[in-house]
């Protein structure tokens, strides 16, 4: 499956490019970036090309993994009333207009109908002796089990046929050198020779492993010093046929997504590791050969067709409520086109048509609500402030409740704010993006003041940073260790019962000591170009650049006349303890990067006498009494926290005392509504302000907040569309006009970057949710934080790649986030986004085969399901 390259009639592999078919390969997995620098990511991004129900049908059959949601999931839904059934009716006969059977229509209609209760079939019908007869004489027919045209690693086959868990052994020894080999810090010795690449350390290794027994490192001795000619040797052996090698390379990355995927985005960070995933493959099935060789040649086990009949018999008797003897006067070709809709409507269908009710039902909702009702118009206060949000689904909430509490409006963009840089922050020795992960930076800002101040500053920062290291020096010398605990231990001890009992109070003054002691001067950014020979990106914005810069990002939030006094820029961040997953609460595109420093860039830029008098030449007229200001979004808190207050006119000062005396209230508002959906032991609390910085300073809170749980929309349109409507924080909200884009360039723009970033948030919340065991990361309680690059489950597991059960899951048996592909809503004439489908192949191929779903709001015709 997914193959791009042509079977090749060569009787060896000498003419295969090993690399061409790894890199093809590779589609099945998706890069997985650092903890540290968490991203969230479609995991599915290599297979958009193929539709969604064929790729759920290729993970079940390869993997046993299901990726549409489960019937319990599915029935909880129904019993929130989340699922109209009038939609799930209406799906069905889409469904059923599809097939061509020759029987009648009510018969298929209620068969299909009472298949889509989700009773499994029961046990005791399908052990019947009559209905093993009456599977015995169809014997000779067949479907097509997908199953059977798979090429598995032959380790699984061995471990399926009752034979040595060595698919199981395989995993452990990979695990065990994917540690070694991609450590960053973590490790007391690091792994020999890891500068000559992955195979290399392996191979020199690799014999003297006492995790092998003798006669199997014996038979390494002459295995090839070459990572493609092992890969090559190990493919003659197992006799894989030249037209399934990539099938056999995609089988074994998904063995381990994880490490499999660490692996990949280290060989796009730079030239020297590009063949880091070959090698990764080398040295797996170069353990596999070694692992398989008592076993070789291994049979495929053969599929018992009479015994697949048997459910497909059995449906019709429990669903189609036939009896032995209805189904005895049936002809035979009455009985196929029988089975042949057994077999079609399968689970997999049934539950694509659940999930398609469901994603209807709030697709329709959402209309409801934002579909505006013609009201008398009302005489509006003049605006004071306006505020440019990040499109984060958290901070529709917020933006709601600020603009009922005095004449401000909000605007929605991507909360790097159209700004492609990376950030040197004071005292910091290395830069690091700050921008999504899809885009790279182009040049650098950095963080400066006084060199008197900058010098004690670091100063102060390098006492802090040497305390660390020489504790974890100690812990890790053979020596020091053994007396640690008694030098330590009570000290531990103390912060242990104070982070446990009063985490609250014993955050904020730690918090206080800190900044106390490390007492940051005031600082200025690096806005003017300037070239540095020791730095790769150039620092600073050359003039044109701020320009360019100022002028895109006030088309793309959607102000580019009627200034209000004051205009906030606001990044968002995120604040936890203890908390591996930290960086994924912080922005969900940029790598853990919170976007306070991108809206300081954007609103000093946009203060610049020369940028305003360039940009009103261009017919952008900025007031003189405006003035851009920063501001930080804590989503943990609900605060606004001011990062870069200028010297402000007087209207802009007005402006300003007014927001920060509402600004209580808000963050009263917020936090009620959002602390009432979090788990907790009590269903009310007083002081949610508390609250709220408690789950913020426990180290033993598994879930300080929920993050981007419960996405499922990305609103592309003016304000006054969503504006007054509760879309409880689940819609991301990008500002749009039209009316302004004549050439379709900006609404492109959103597309590609913003609606691009938006799905793969939204789809790795679905896949940790629909298969965590797989796509999650578990329960974030018992994580052990591995090799300083993520998180496995215990000693030995996959380097989990998704969302903590804790992100997704309000207990064990319920979720919270719902598992719905991304609703796009564009509010545009629909020539709009046919002209937009016709230029962006990608996104075109997205929506036909249902990685997201399109819905257009029409200035004339109102809402458009296009989906």
């Amino acid at each position: 499956m997914f193959k791009t390259i042509e079977e090749n009639s060569s009787s060896n592999y000498s003419d295969i490019d090993i690399d061409v078919l790894t890199k093809s390969a590779s589609r099945v997995i998706a890069p997985l970036w650092p903890i540290d620098i968490f991203a969230t990511r479609n995991p599915w991004m290599g297979l958009e090309g193929q539709p969604f129900e064929q790729v759920a049908r290729w993970l079940k059959a390869i993997r046993d993994v299901e990726i549409y949601p489960s019937i319990s999931l599915i029935r909880a839904a129904q019993k929130r009333n989340e699922i109209n059934l009038d939609f799930l009716e209406m799906a069905l006969q889409r469904w059923l207009d599809l097939q061509c059977l020759d029987l009648p229509r009510d018969v298929a209609e209620q068969f299909c109908r009472s298949a889509l209760e989700m009773d499994e079939l029961p046990p005791v019908l399908l052990r019947e002796p009559k209905l093993q007869r009456i599977a015995q004489k169809l014997g000779g027919l067949k479907f097509q089990n997908a199953e059977e045209s798979l090429l598995k690693p032959l380790s699984m086959y061995v471990e399926q046929q009752g034979g040595e868990r060595l698919a199981h052994t395989l995993d452990f020894h990979m695990i065990k050198w994917c540690k070694l080999f991609l450590d960053e810090y973590q490790a007391g010795w690091s792994m020999p020779n890891r500068e000559k690449g992955f195979y290399s350390a392996w191979r020199k290794l690799i014999e003297h492993d006492p995790a092998l027994n003798r006669k199997q490192r014996k038979q390494l001795e002459g295995w090839p010093q070459d990572a493609t000619a092992a890969l090559k040797k190990a493919l003659v052996e197992f006799e894989i046929p030249q037209s399934k090698i990539q099938d056999y390379f995609e089988a074994h990355l998904l063995a381990l997504p994880g490490w499999a995927g660490m692996m990949l985005w280290r060989s796009q960070q730079c030239d020297e590791e590009s063949s880091l995933l070959t090698e990764y493959l080398a040295v797996r099935i170069s353990m596999e050969w070694v692992l398989l060789t008592p076993y070789l040649p291994v049979p495929k086990k053969e599929t018992d067709h009479e015994e697949s009949l048997i459910p497909l018999i059995a449906a019709w008797f429990y669903w189609g409520d036939m009896t032995m003897d209805d189904w005895s006067q049936l002809s035979s070709a009455q009985q196929i086109e029988y089975l042949t809709l057994s077999y079609h409507f399968d689970e997999m269908v049934r539950r694509k048509l659940w999930l398609e009710a469901w994603e209807q039902t709030y697709a329709d909702d959402l209309r409801k609500k934002i579909i505006p009702v013609k009201t008398e118009d009302k005489k509006e206060e003049k605006t004071l402030a306006q505020f440019v949000f990040c499109i984060d689904v958290r901070s529709e909430p917020f933006r709601r409740a600020l603009e009922r509490s005095g004449p401000f409006k909000t605007y929605g963009m991507a909360g790097f704010f159209g700004v492609p840089i990376e950030t040197c922050e004071l005292g910091s020795k290395r830069p690091h993006p700050s921008l999504p992960v899809i885009y790279k930076p182009v040049l650098r800002i950095n963080e400066y003041s006084s060199a008197l101040e900058s010098k004690e500053y670091q100063q102060r920062r390098n006492v802090i940073h040497s305390i660390g290291h020489t504790f974890k020096s100690m812990k890790q010398n053979v020596f020091a260790s053994l007396f640690l605990p008694e030098l330590t231990g009570p000290w531990l001890s103390l912060q242990m019962l104070t982070r446990s009992f009063v985490p609250r109070g014993i955050g904020r003054m730690l918090t206080q000591v800190k900044e106390a002691w490390l007492r940051k001067p005031q600082t200025n950014l690096s806005l003017d170009h300037e070239r540095n020979p020791n730095i790769e990106l150039p620092v600073g914005f050359s003039d044109e650049e701020k320009v360019q810069y100022a002028r895109q990002a006030l088309k793309m939030m959607g102000i580019t006349n009627d200034f209000a006094p004051l205009v906030v820029i606001c990044g968002h961040s995120s604040h936890s303890t203890n908390n591996p997953y930290a960086a994924a609460l912080e922005c969900g595109a940029c790598g853990g990067a919170s976007g306070g420093f991108n809206a300081r860039v954007l609103a000093s830029l946009l203060n610049l006498p020369k940028v305003r008098e360039t940009l009103k030449n261009e017919g952008i007229t900025i007031p003189d009494e405006t003035v851009f200001v920063a501001a930080e979004h804590i989503t943990t808190l609900d605060e606004l926290r001011w990062l870069y207050v200028p010297e402000l006119s007087e209207a802009a000062q007005k402006a300003f005392y007014h927001i920060q005396n509402v600004l209580p209230q808000v963050n009263h508002d917020v936090t009620a509504e959002r602390v009432k959906q979090l788990p907790t032991l009590r269903s009310n609390y007083k002081k949610t302000k508390n609250e709220v910085q408690r789950f913020a300073e426990d180290w033993s809170e598994v879930r300080p907040e929920w993050g981007l749980a419960r996405n499922a929309s990305f609103i592309i349109g003016q304000r006054d569309l969503t504006k007054g409507c509760n879309l409880e924080g689940r819609a991301f909200l990008h500002n749009y006009d039209w009316q302004k884009d004549e050439d379709g360039d900006i609404l492109a723009n959103i597309i590609a970057g913003p609606g691009t970033v938006s799905q793969w948030i939204n789809l790795q919340y679905y896949a940790s949710t629909v298969a965590p065991h797989f796509y999650g990361s578990g329960n974030k309680a018992i994580q052990t934080v591995t090799s300083g690059l993520g998180v496995m489950q215990g000693n030995v597991s996959d380097l989990l790649s998704g969302l903590p059960w804790q992100s997704v899951m309000k207990s064990d048996n319920e979720a919270y986030h719902a598992p719905l592909r991304l609703l796009i809503v564009i509010q545009a004439p629909q020539k709009y986004v046919k002209r937009l489908l016709d230029r962006d192949p990608i996104f075109c191929q997205k929506v036909k085969n249902g990685w997201v779903n399109l819905a257009v709001v029409d200035p004339k015709e109102g809402w458009q399901n296009w989906s």
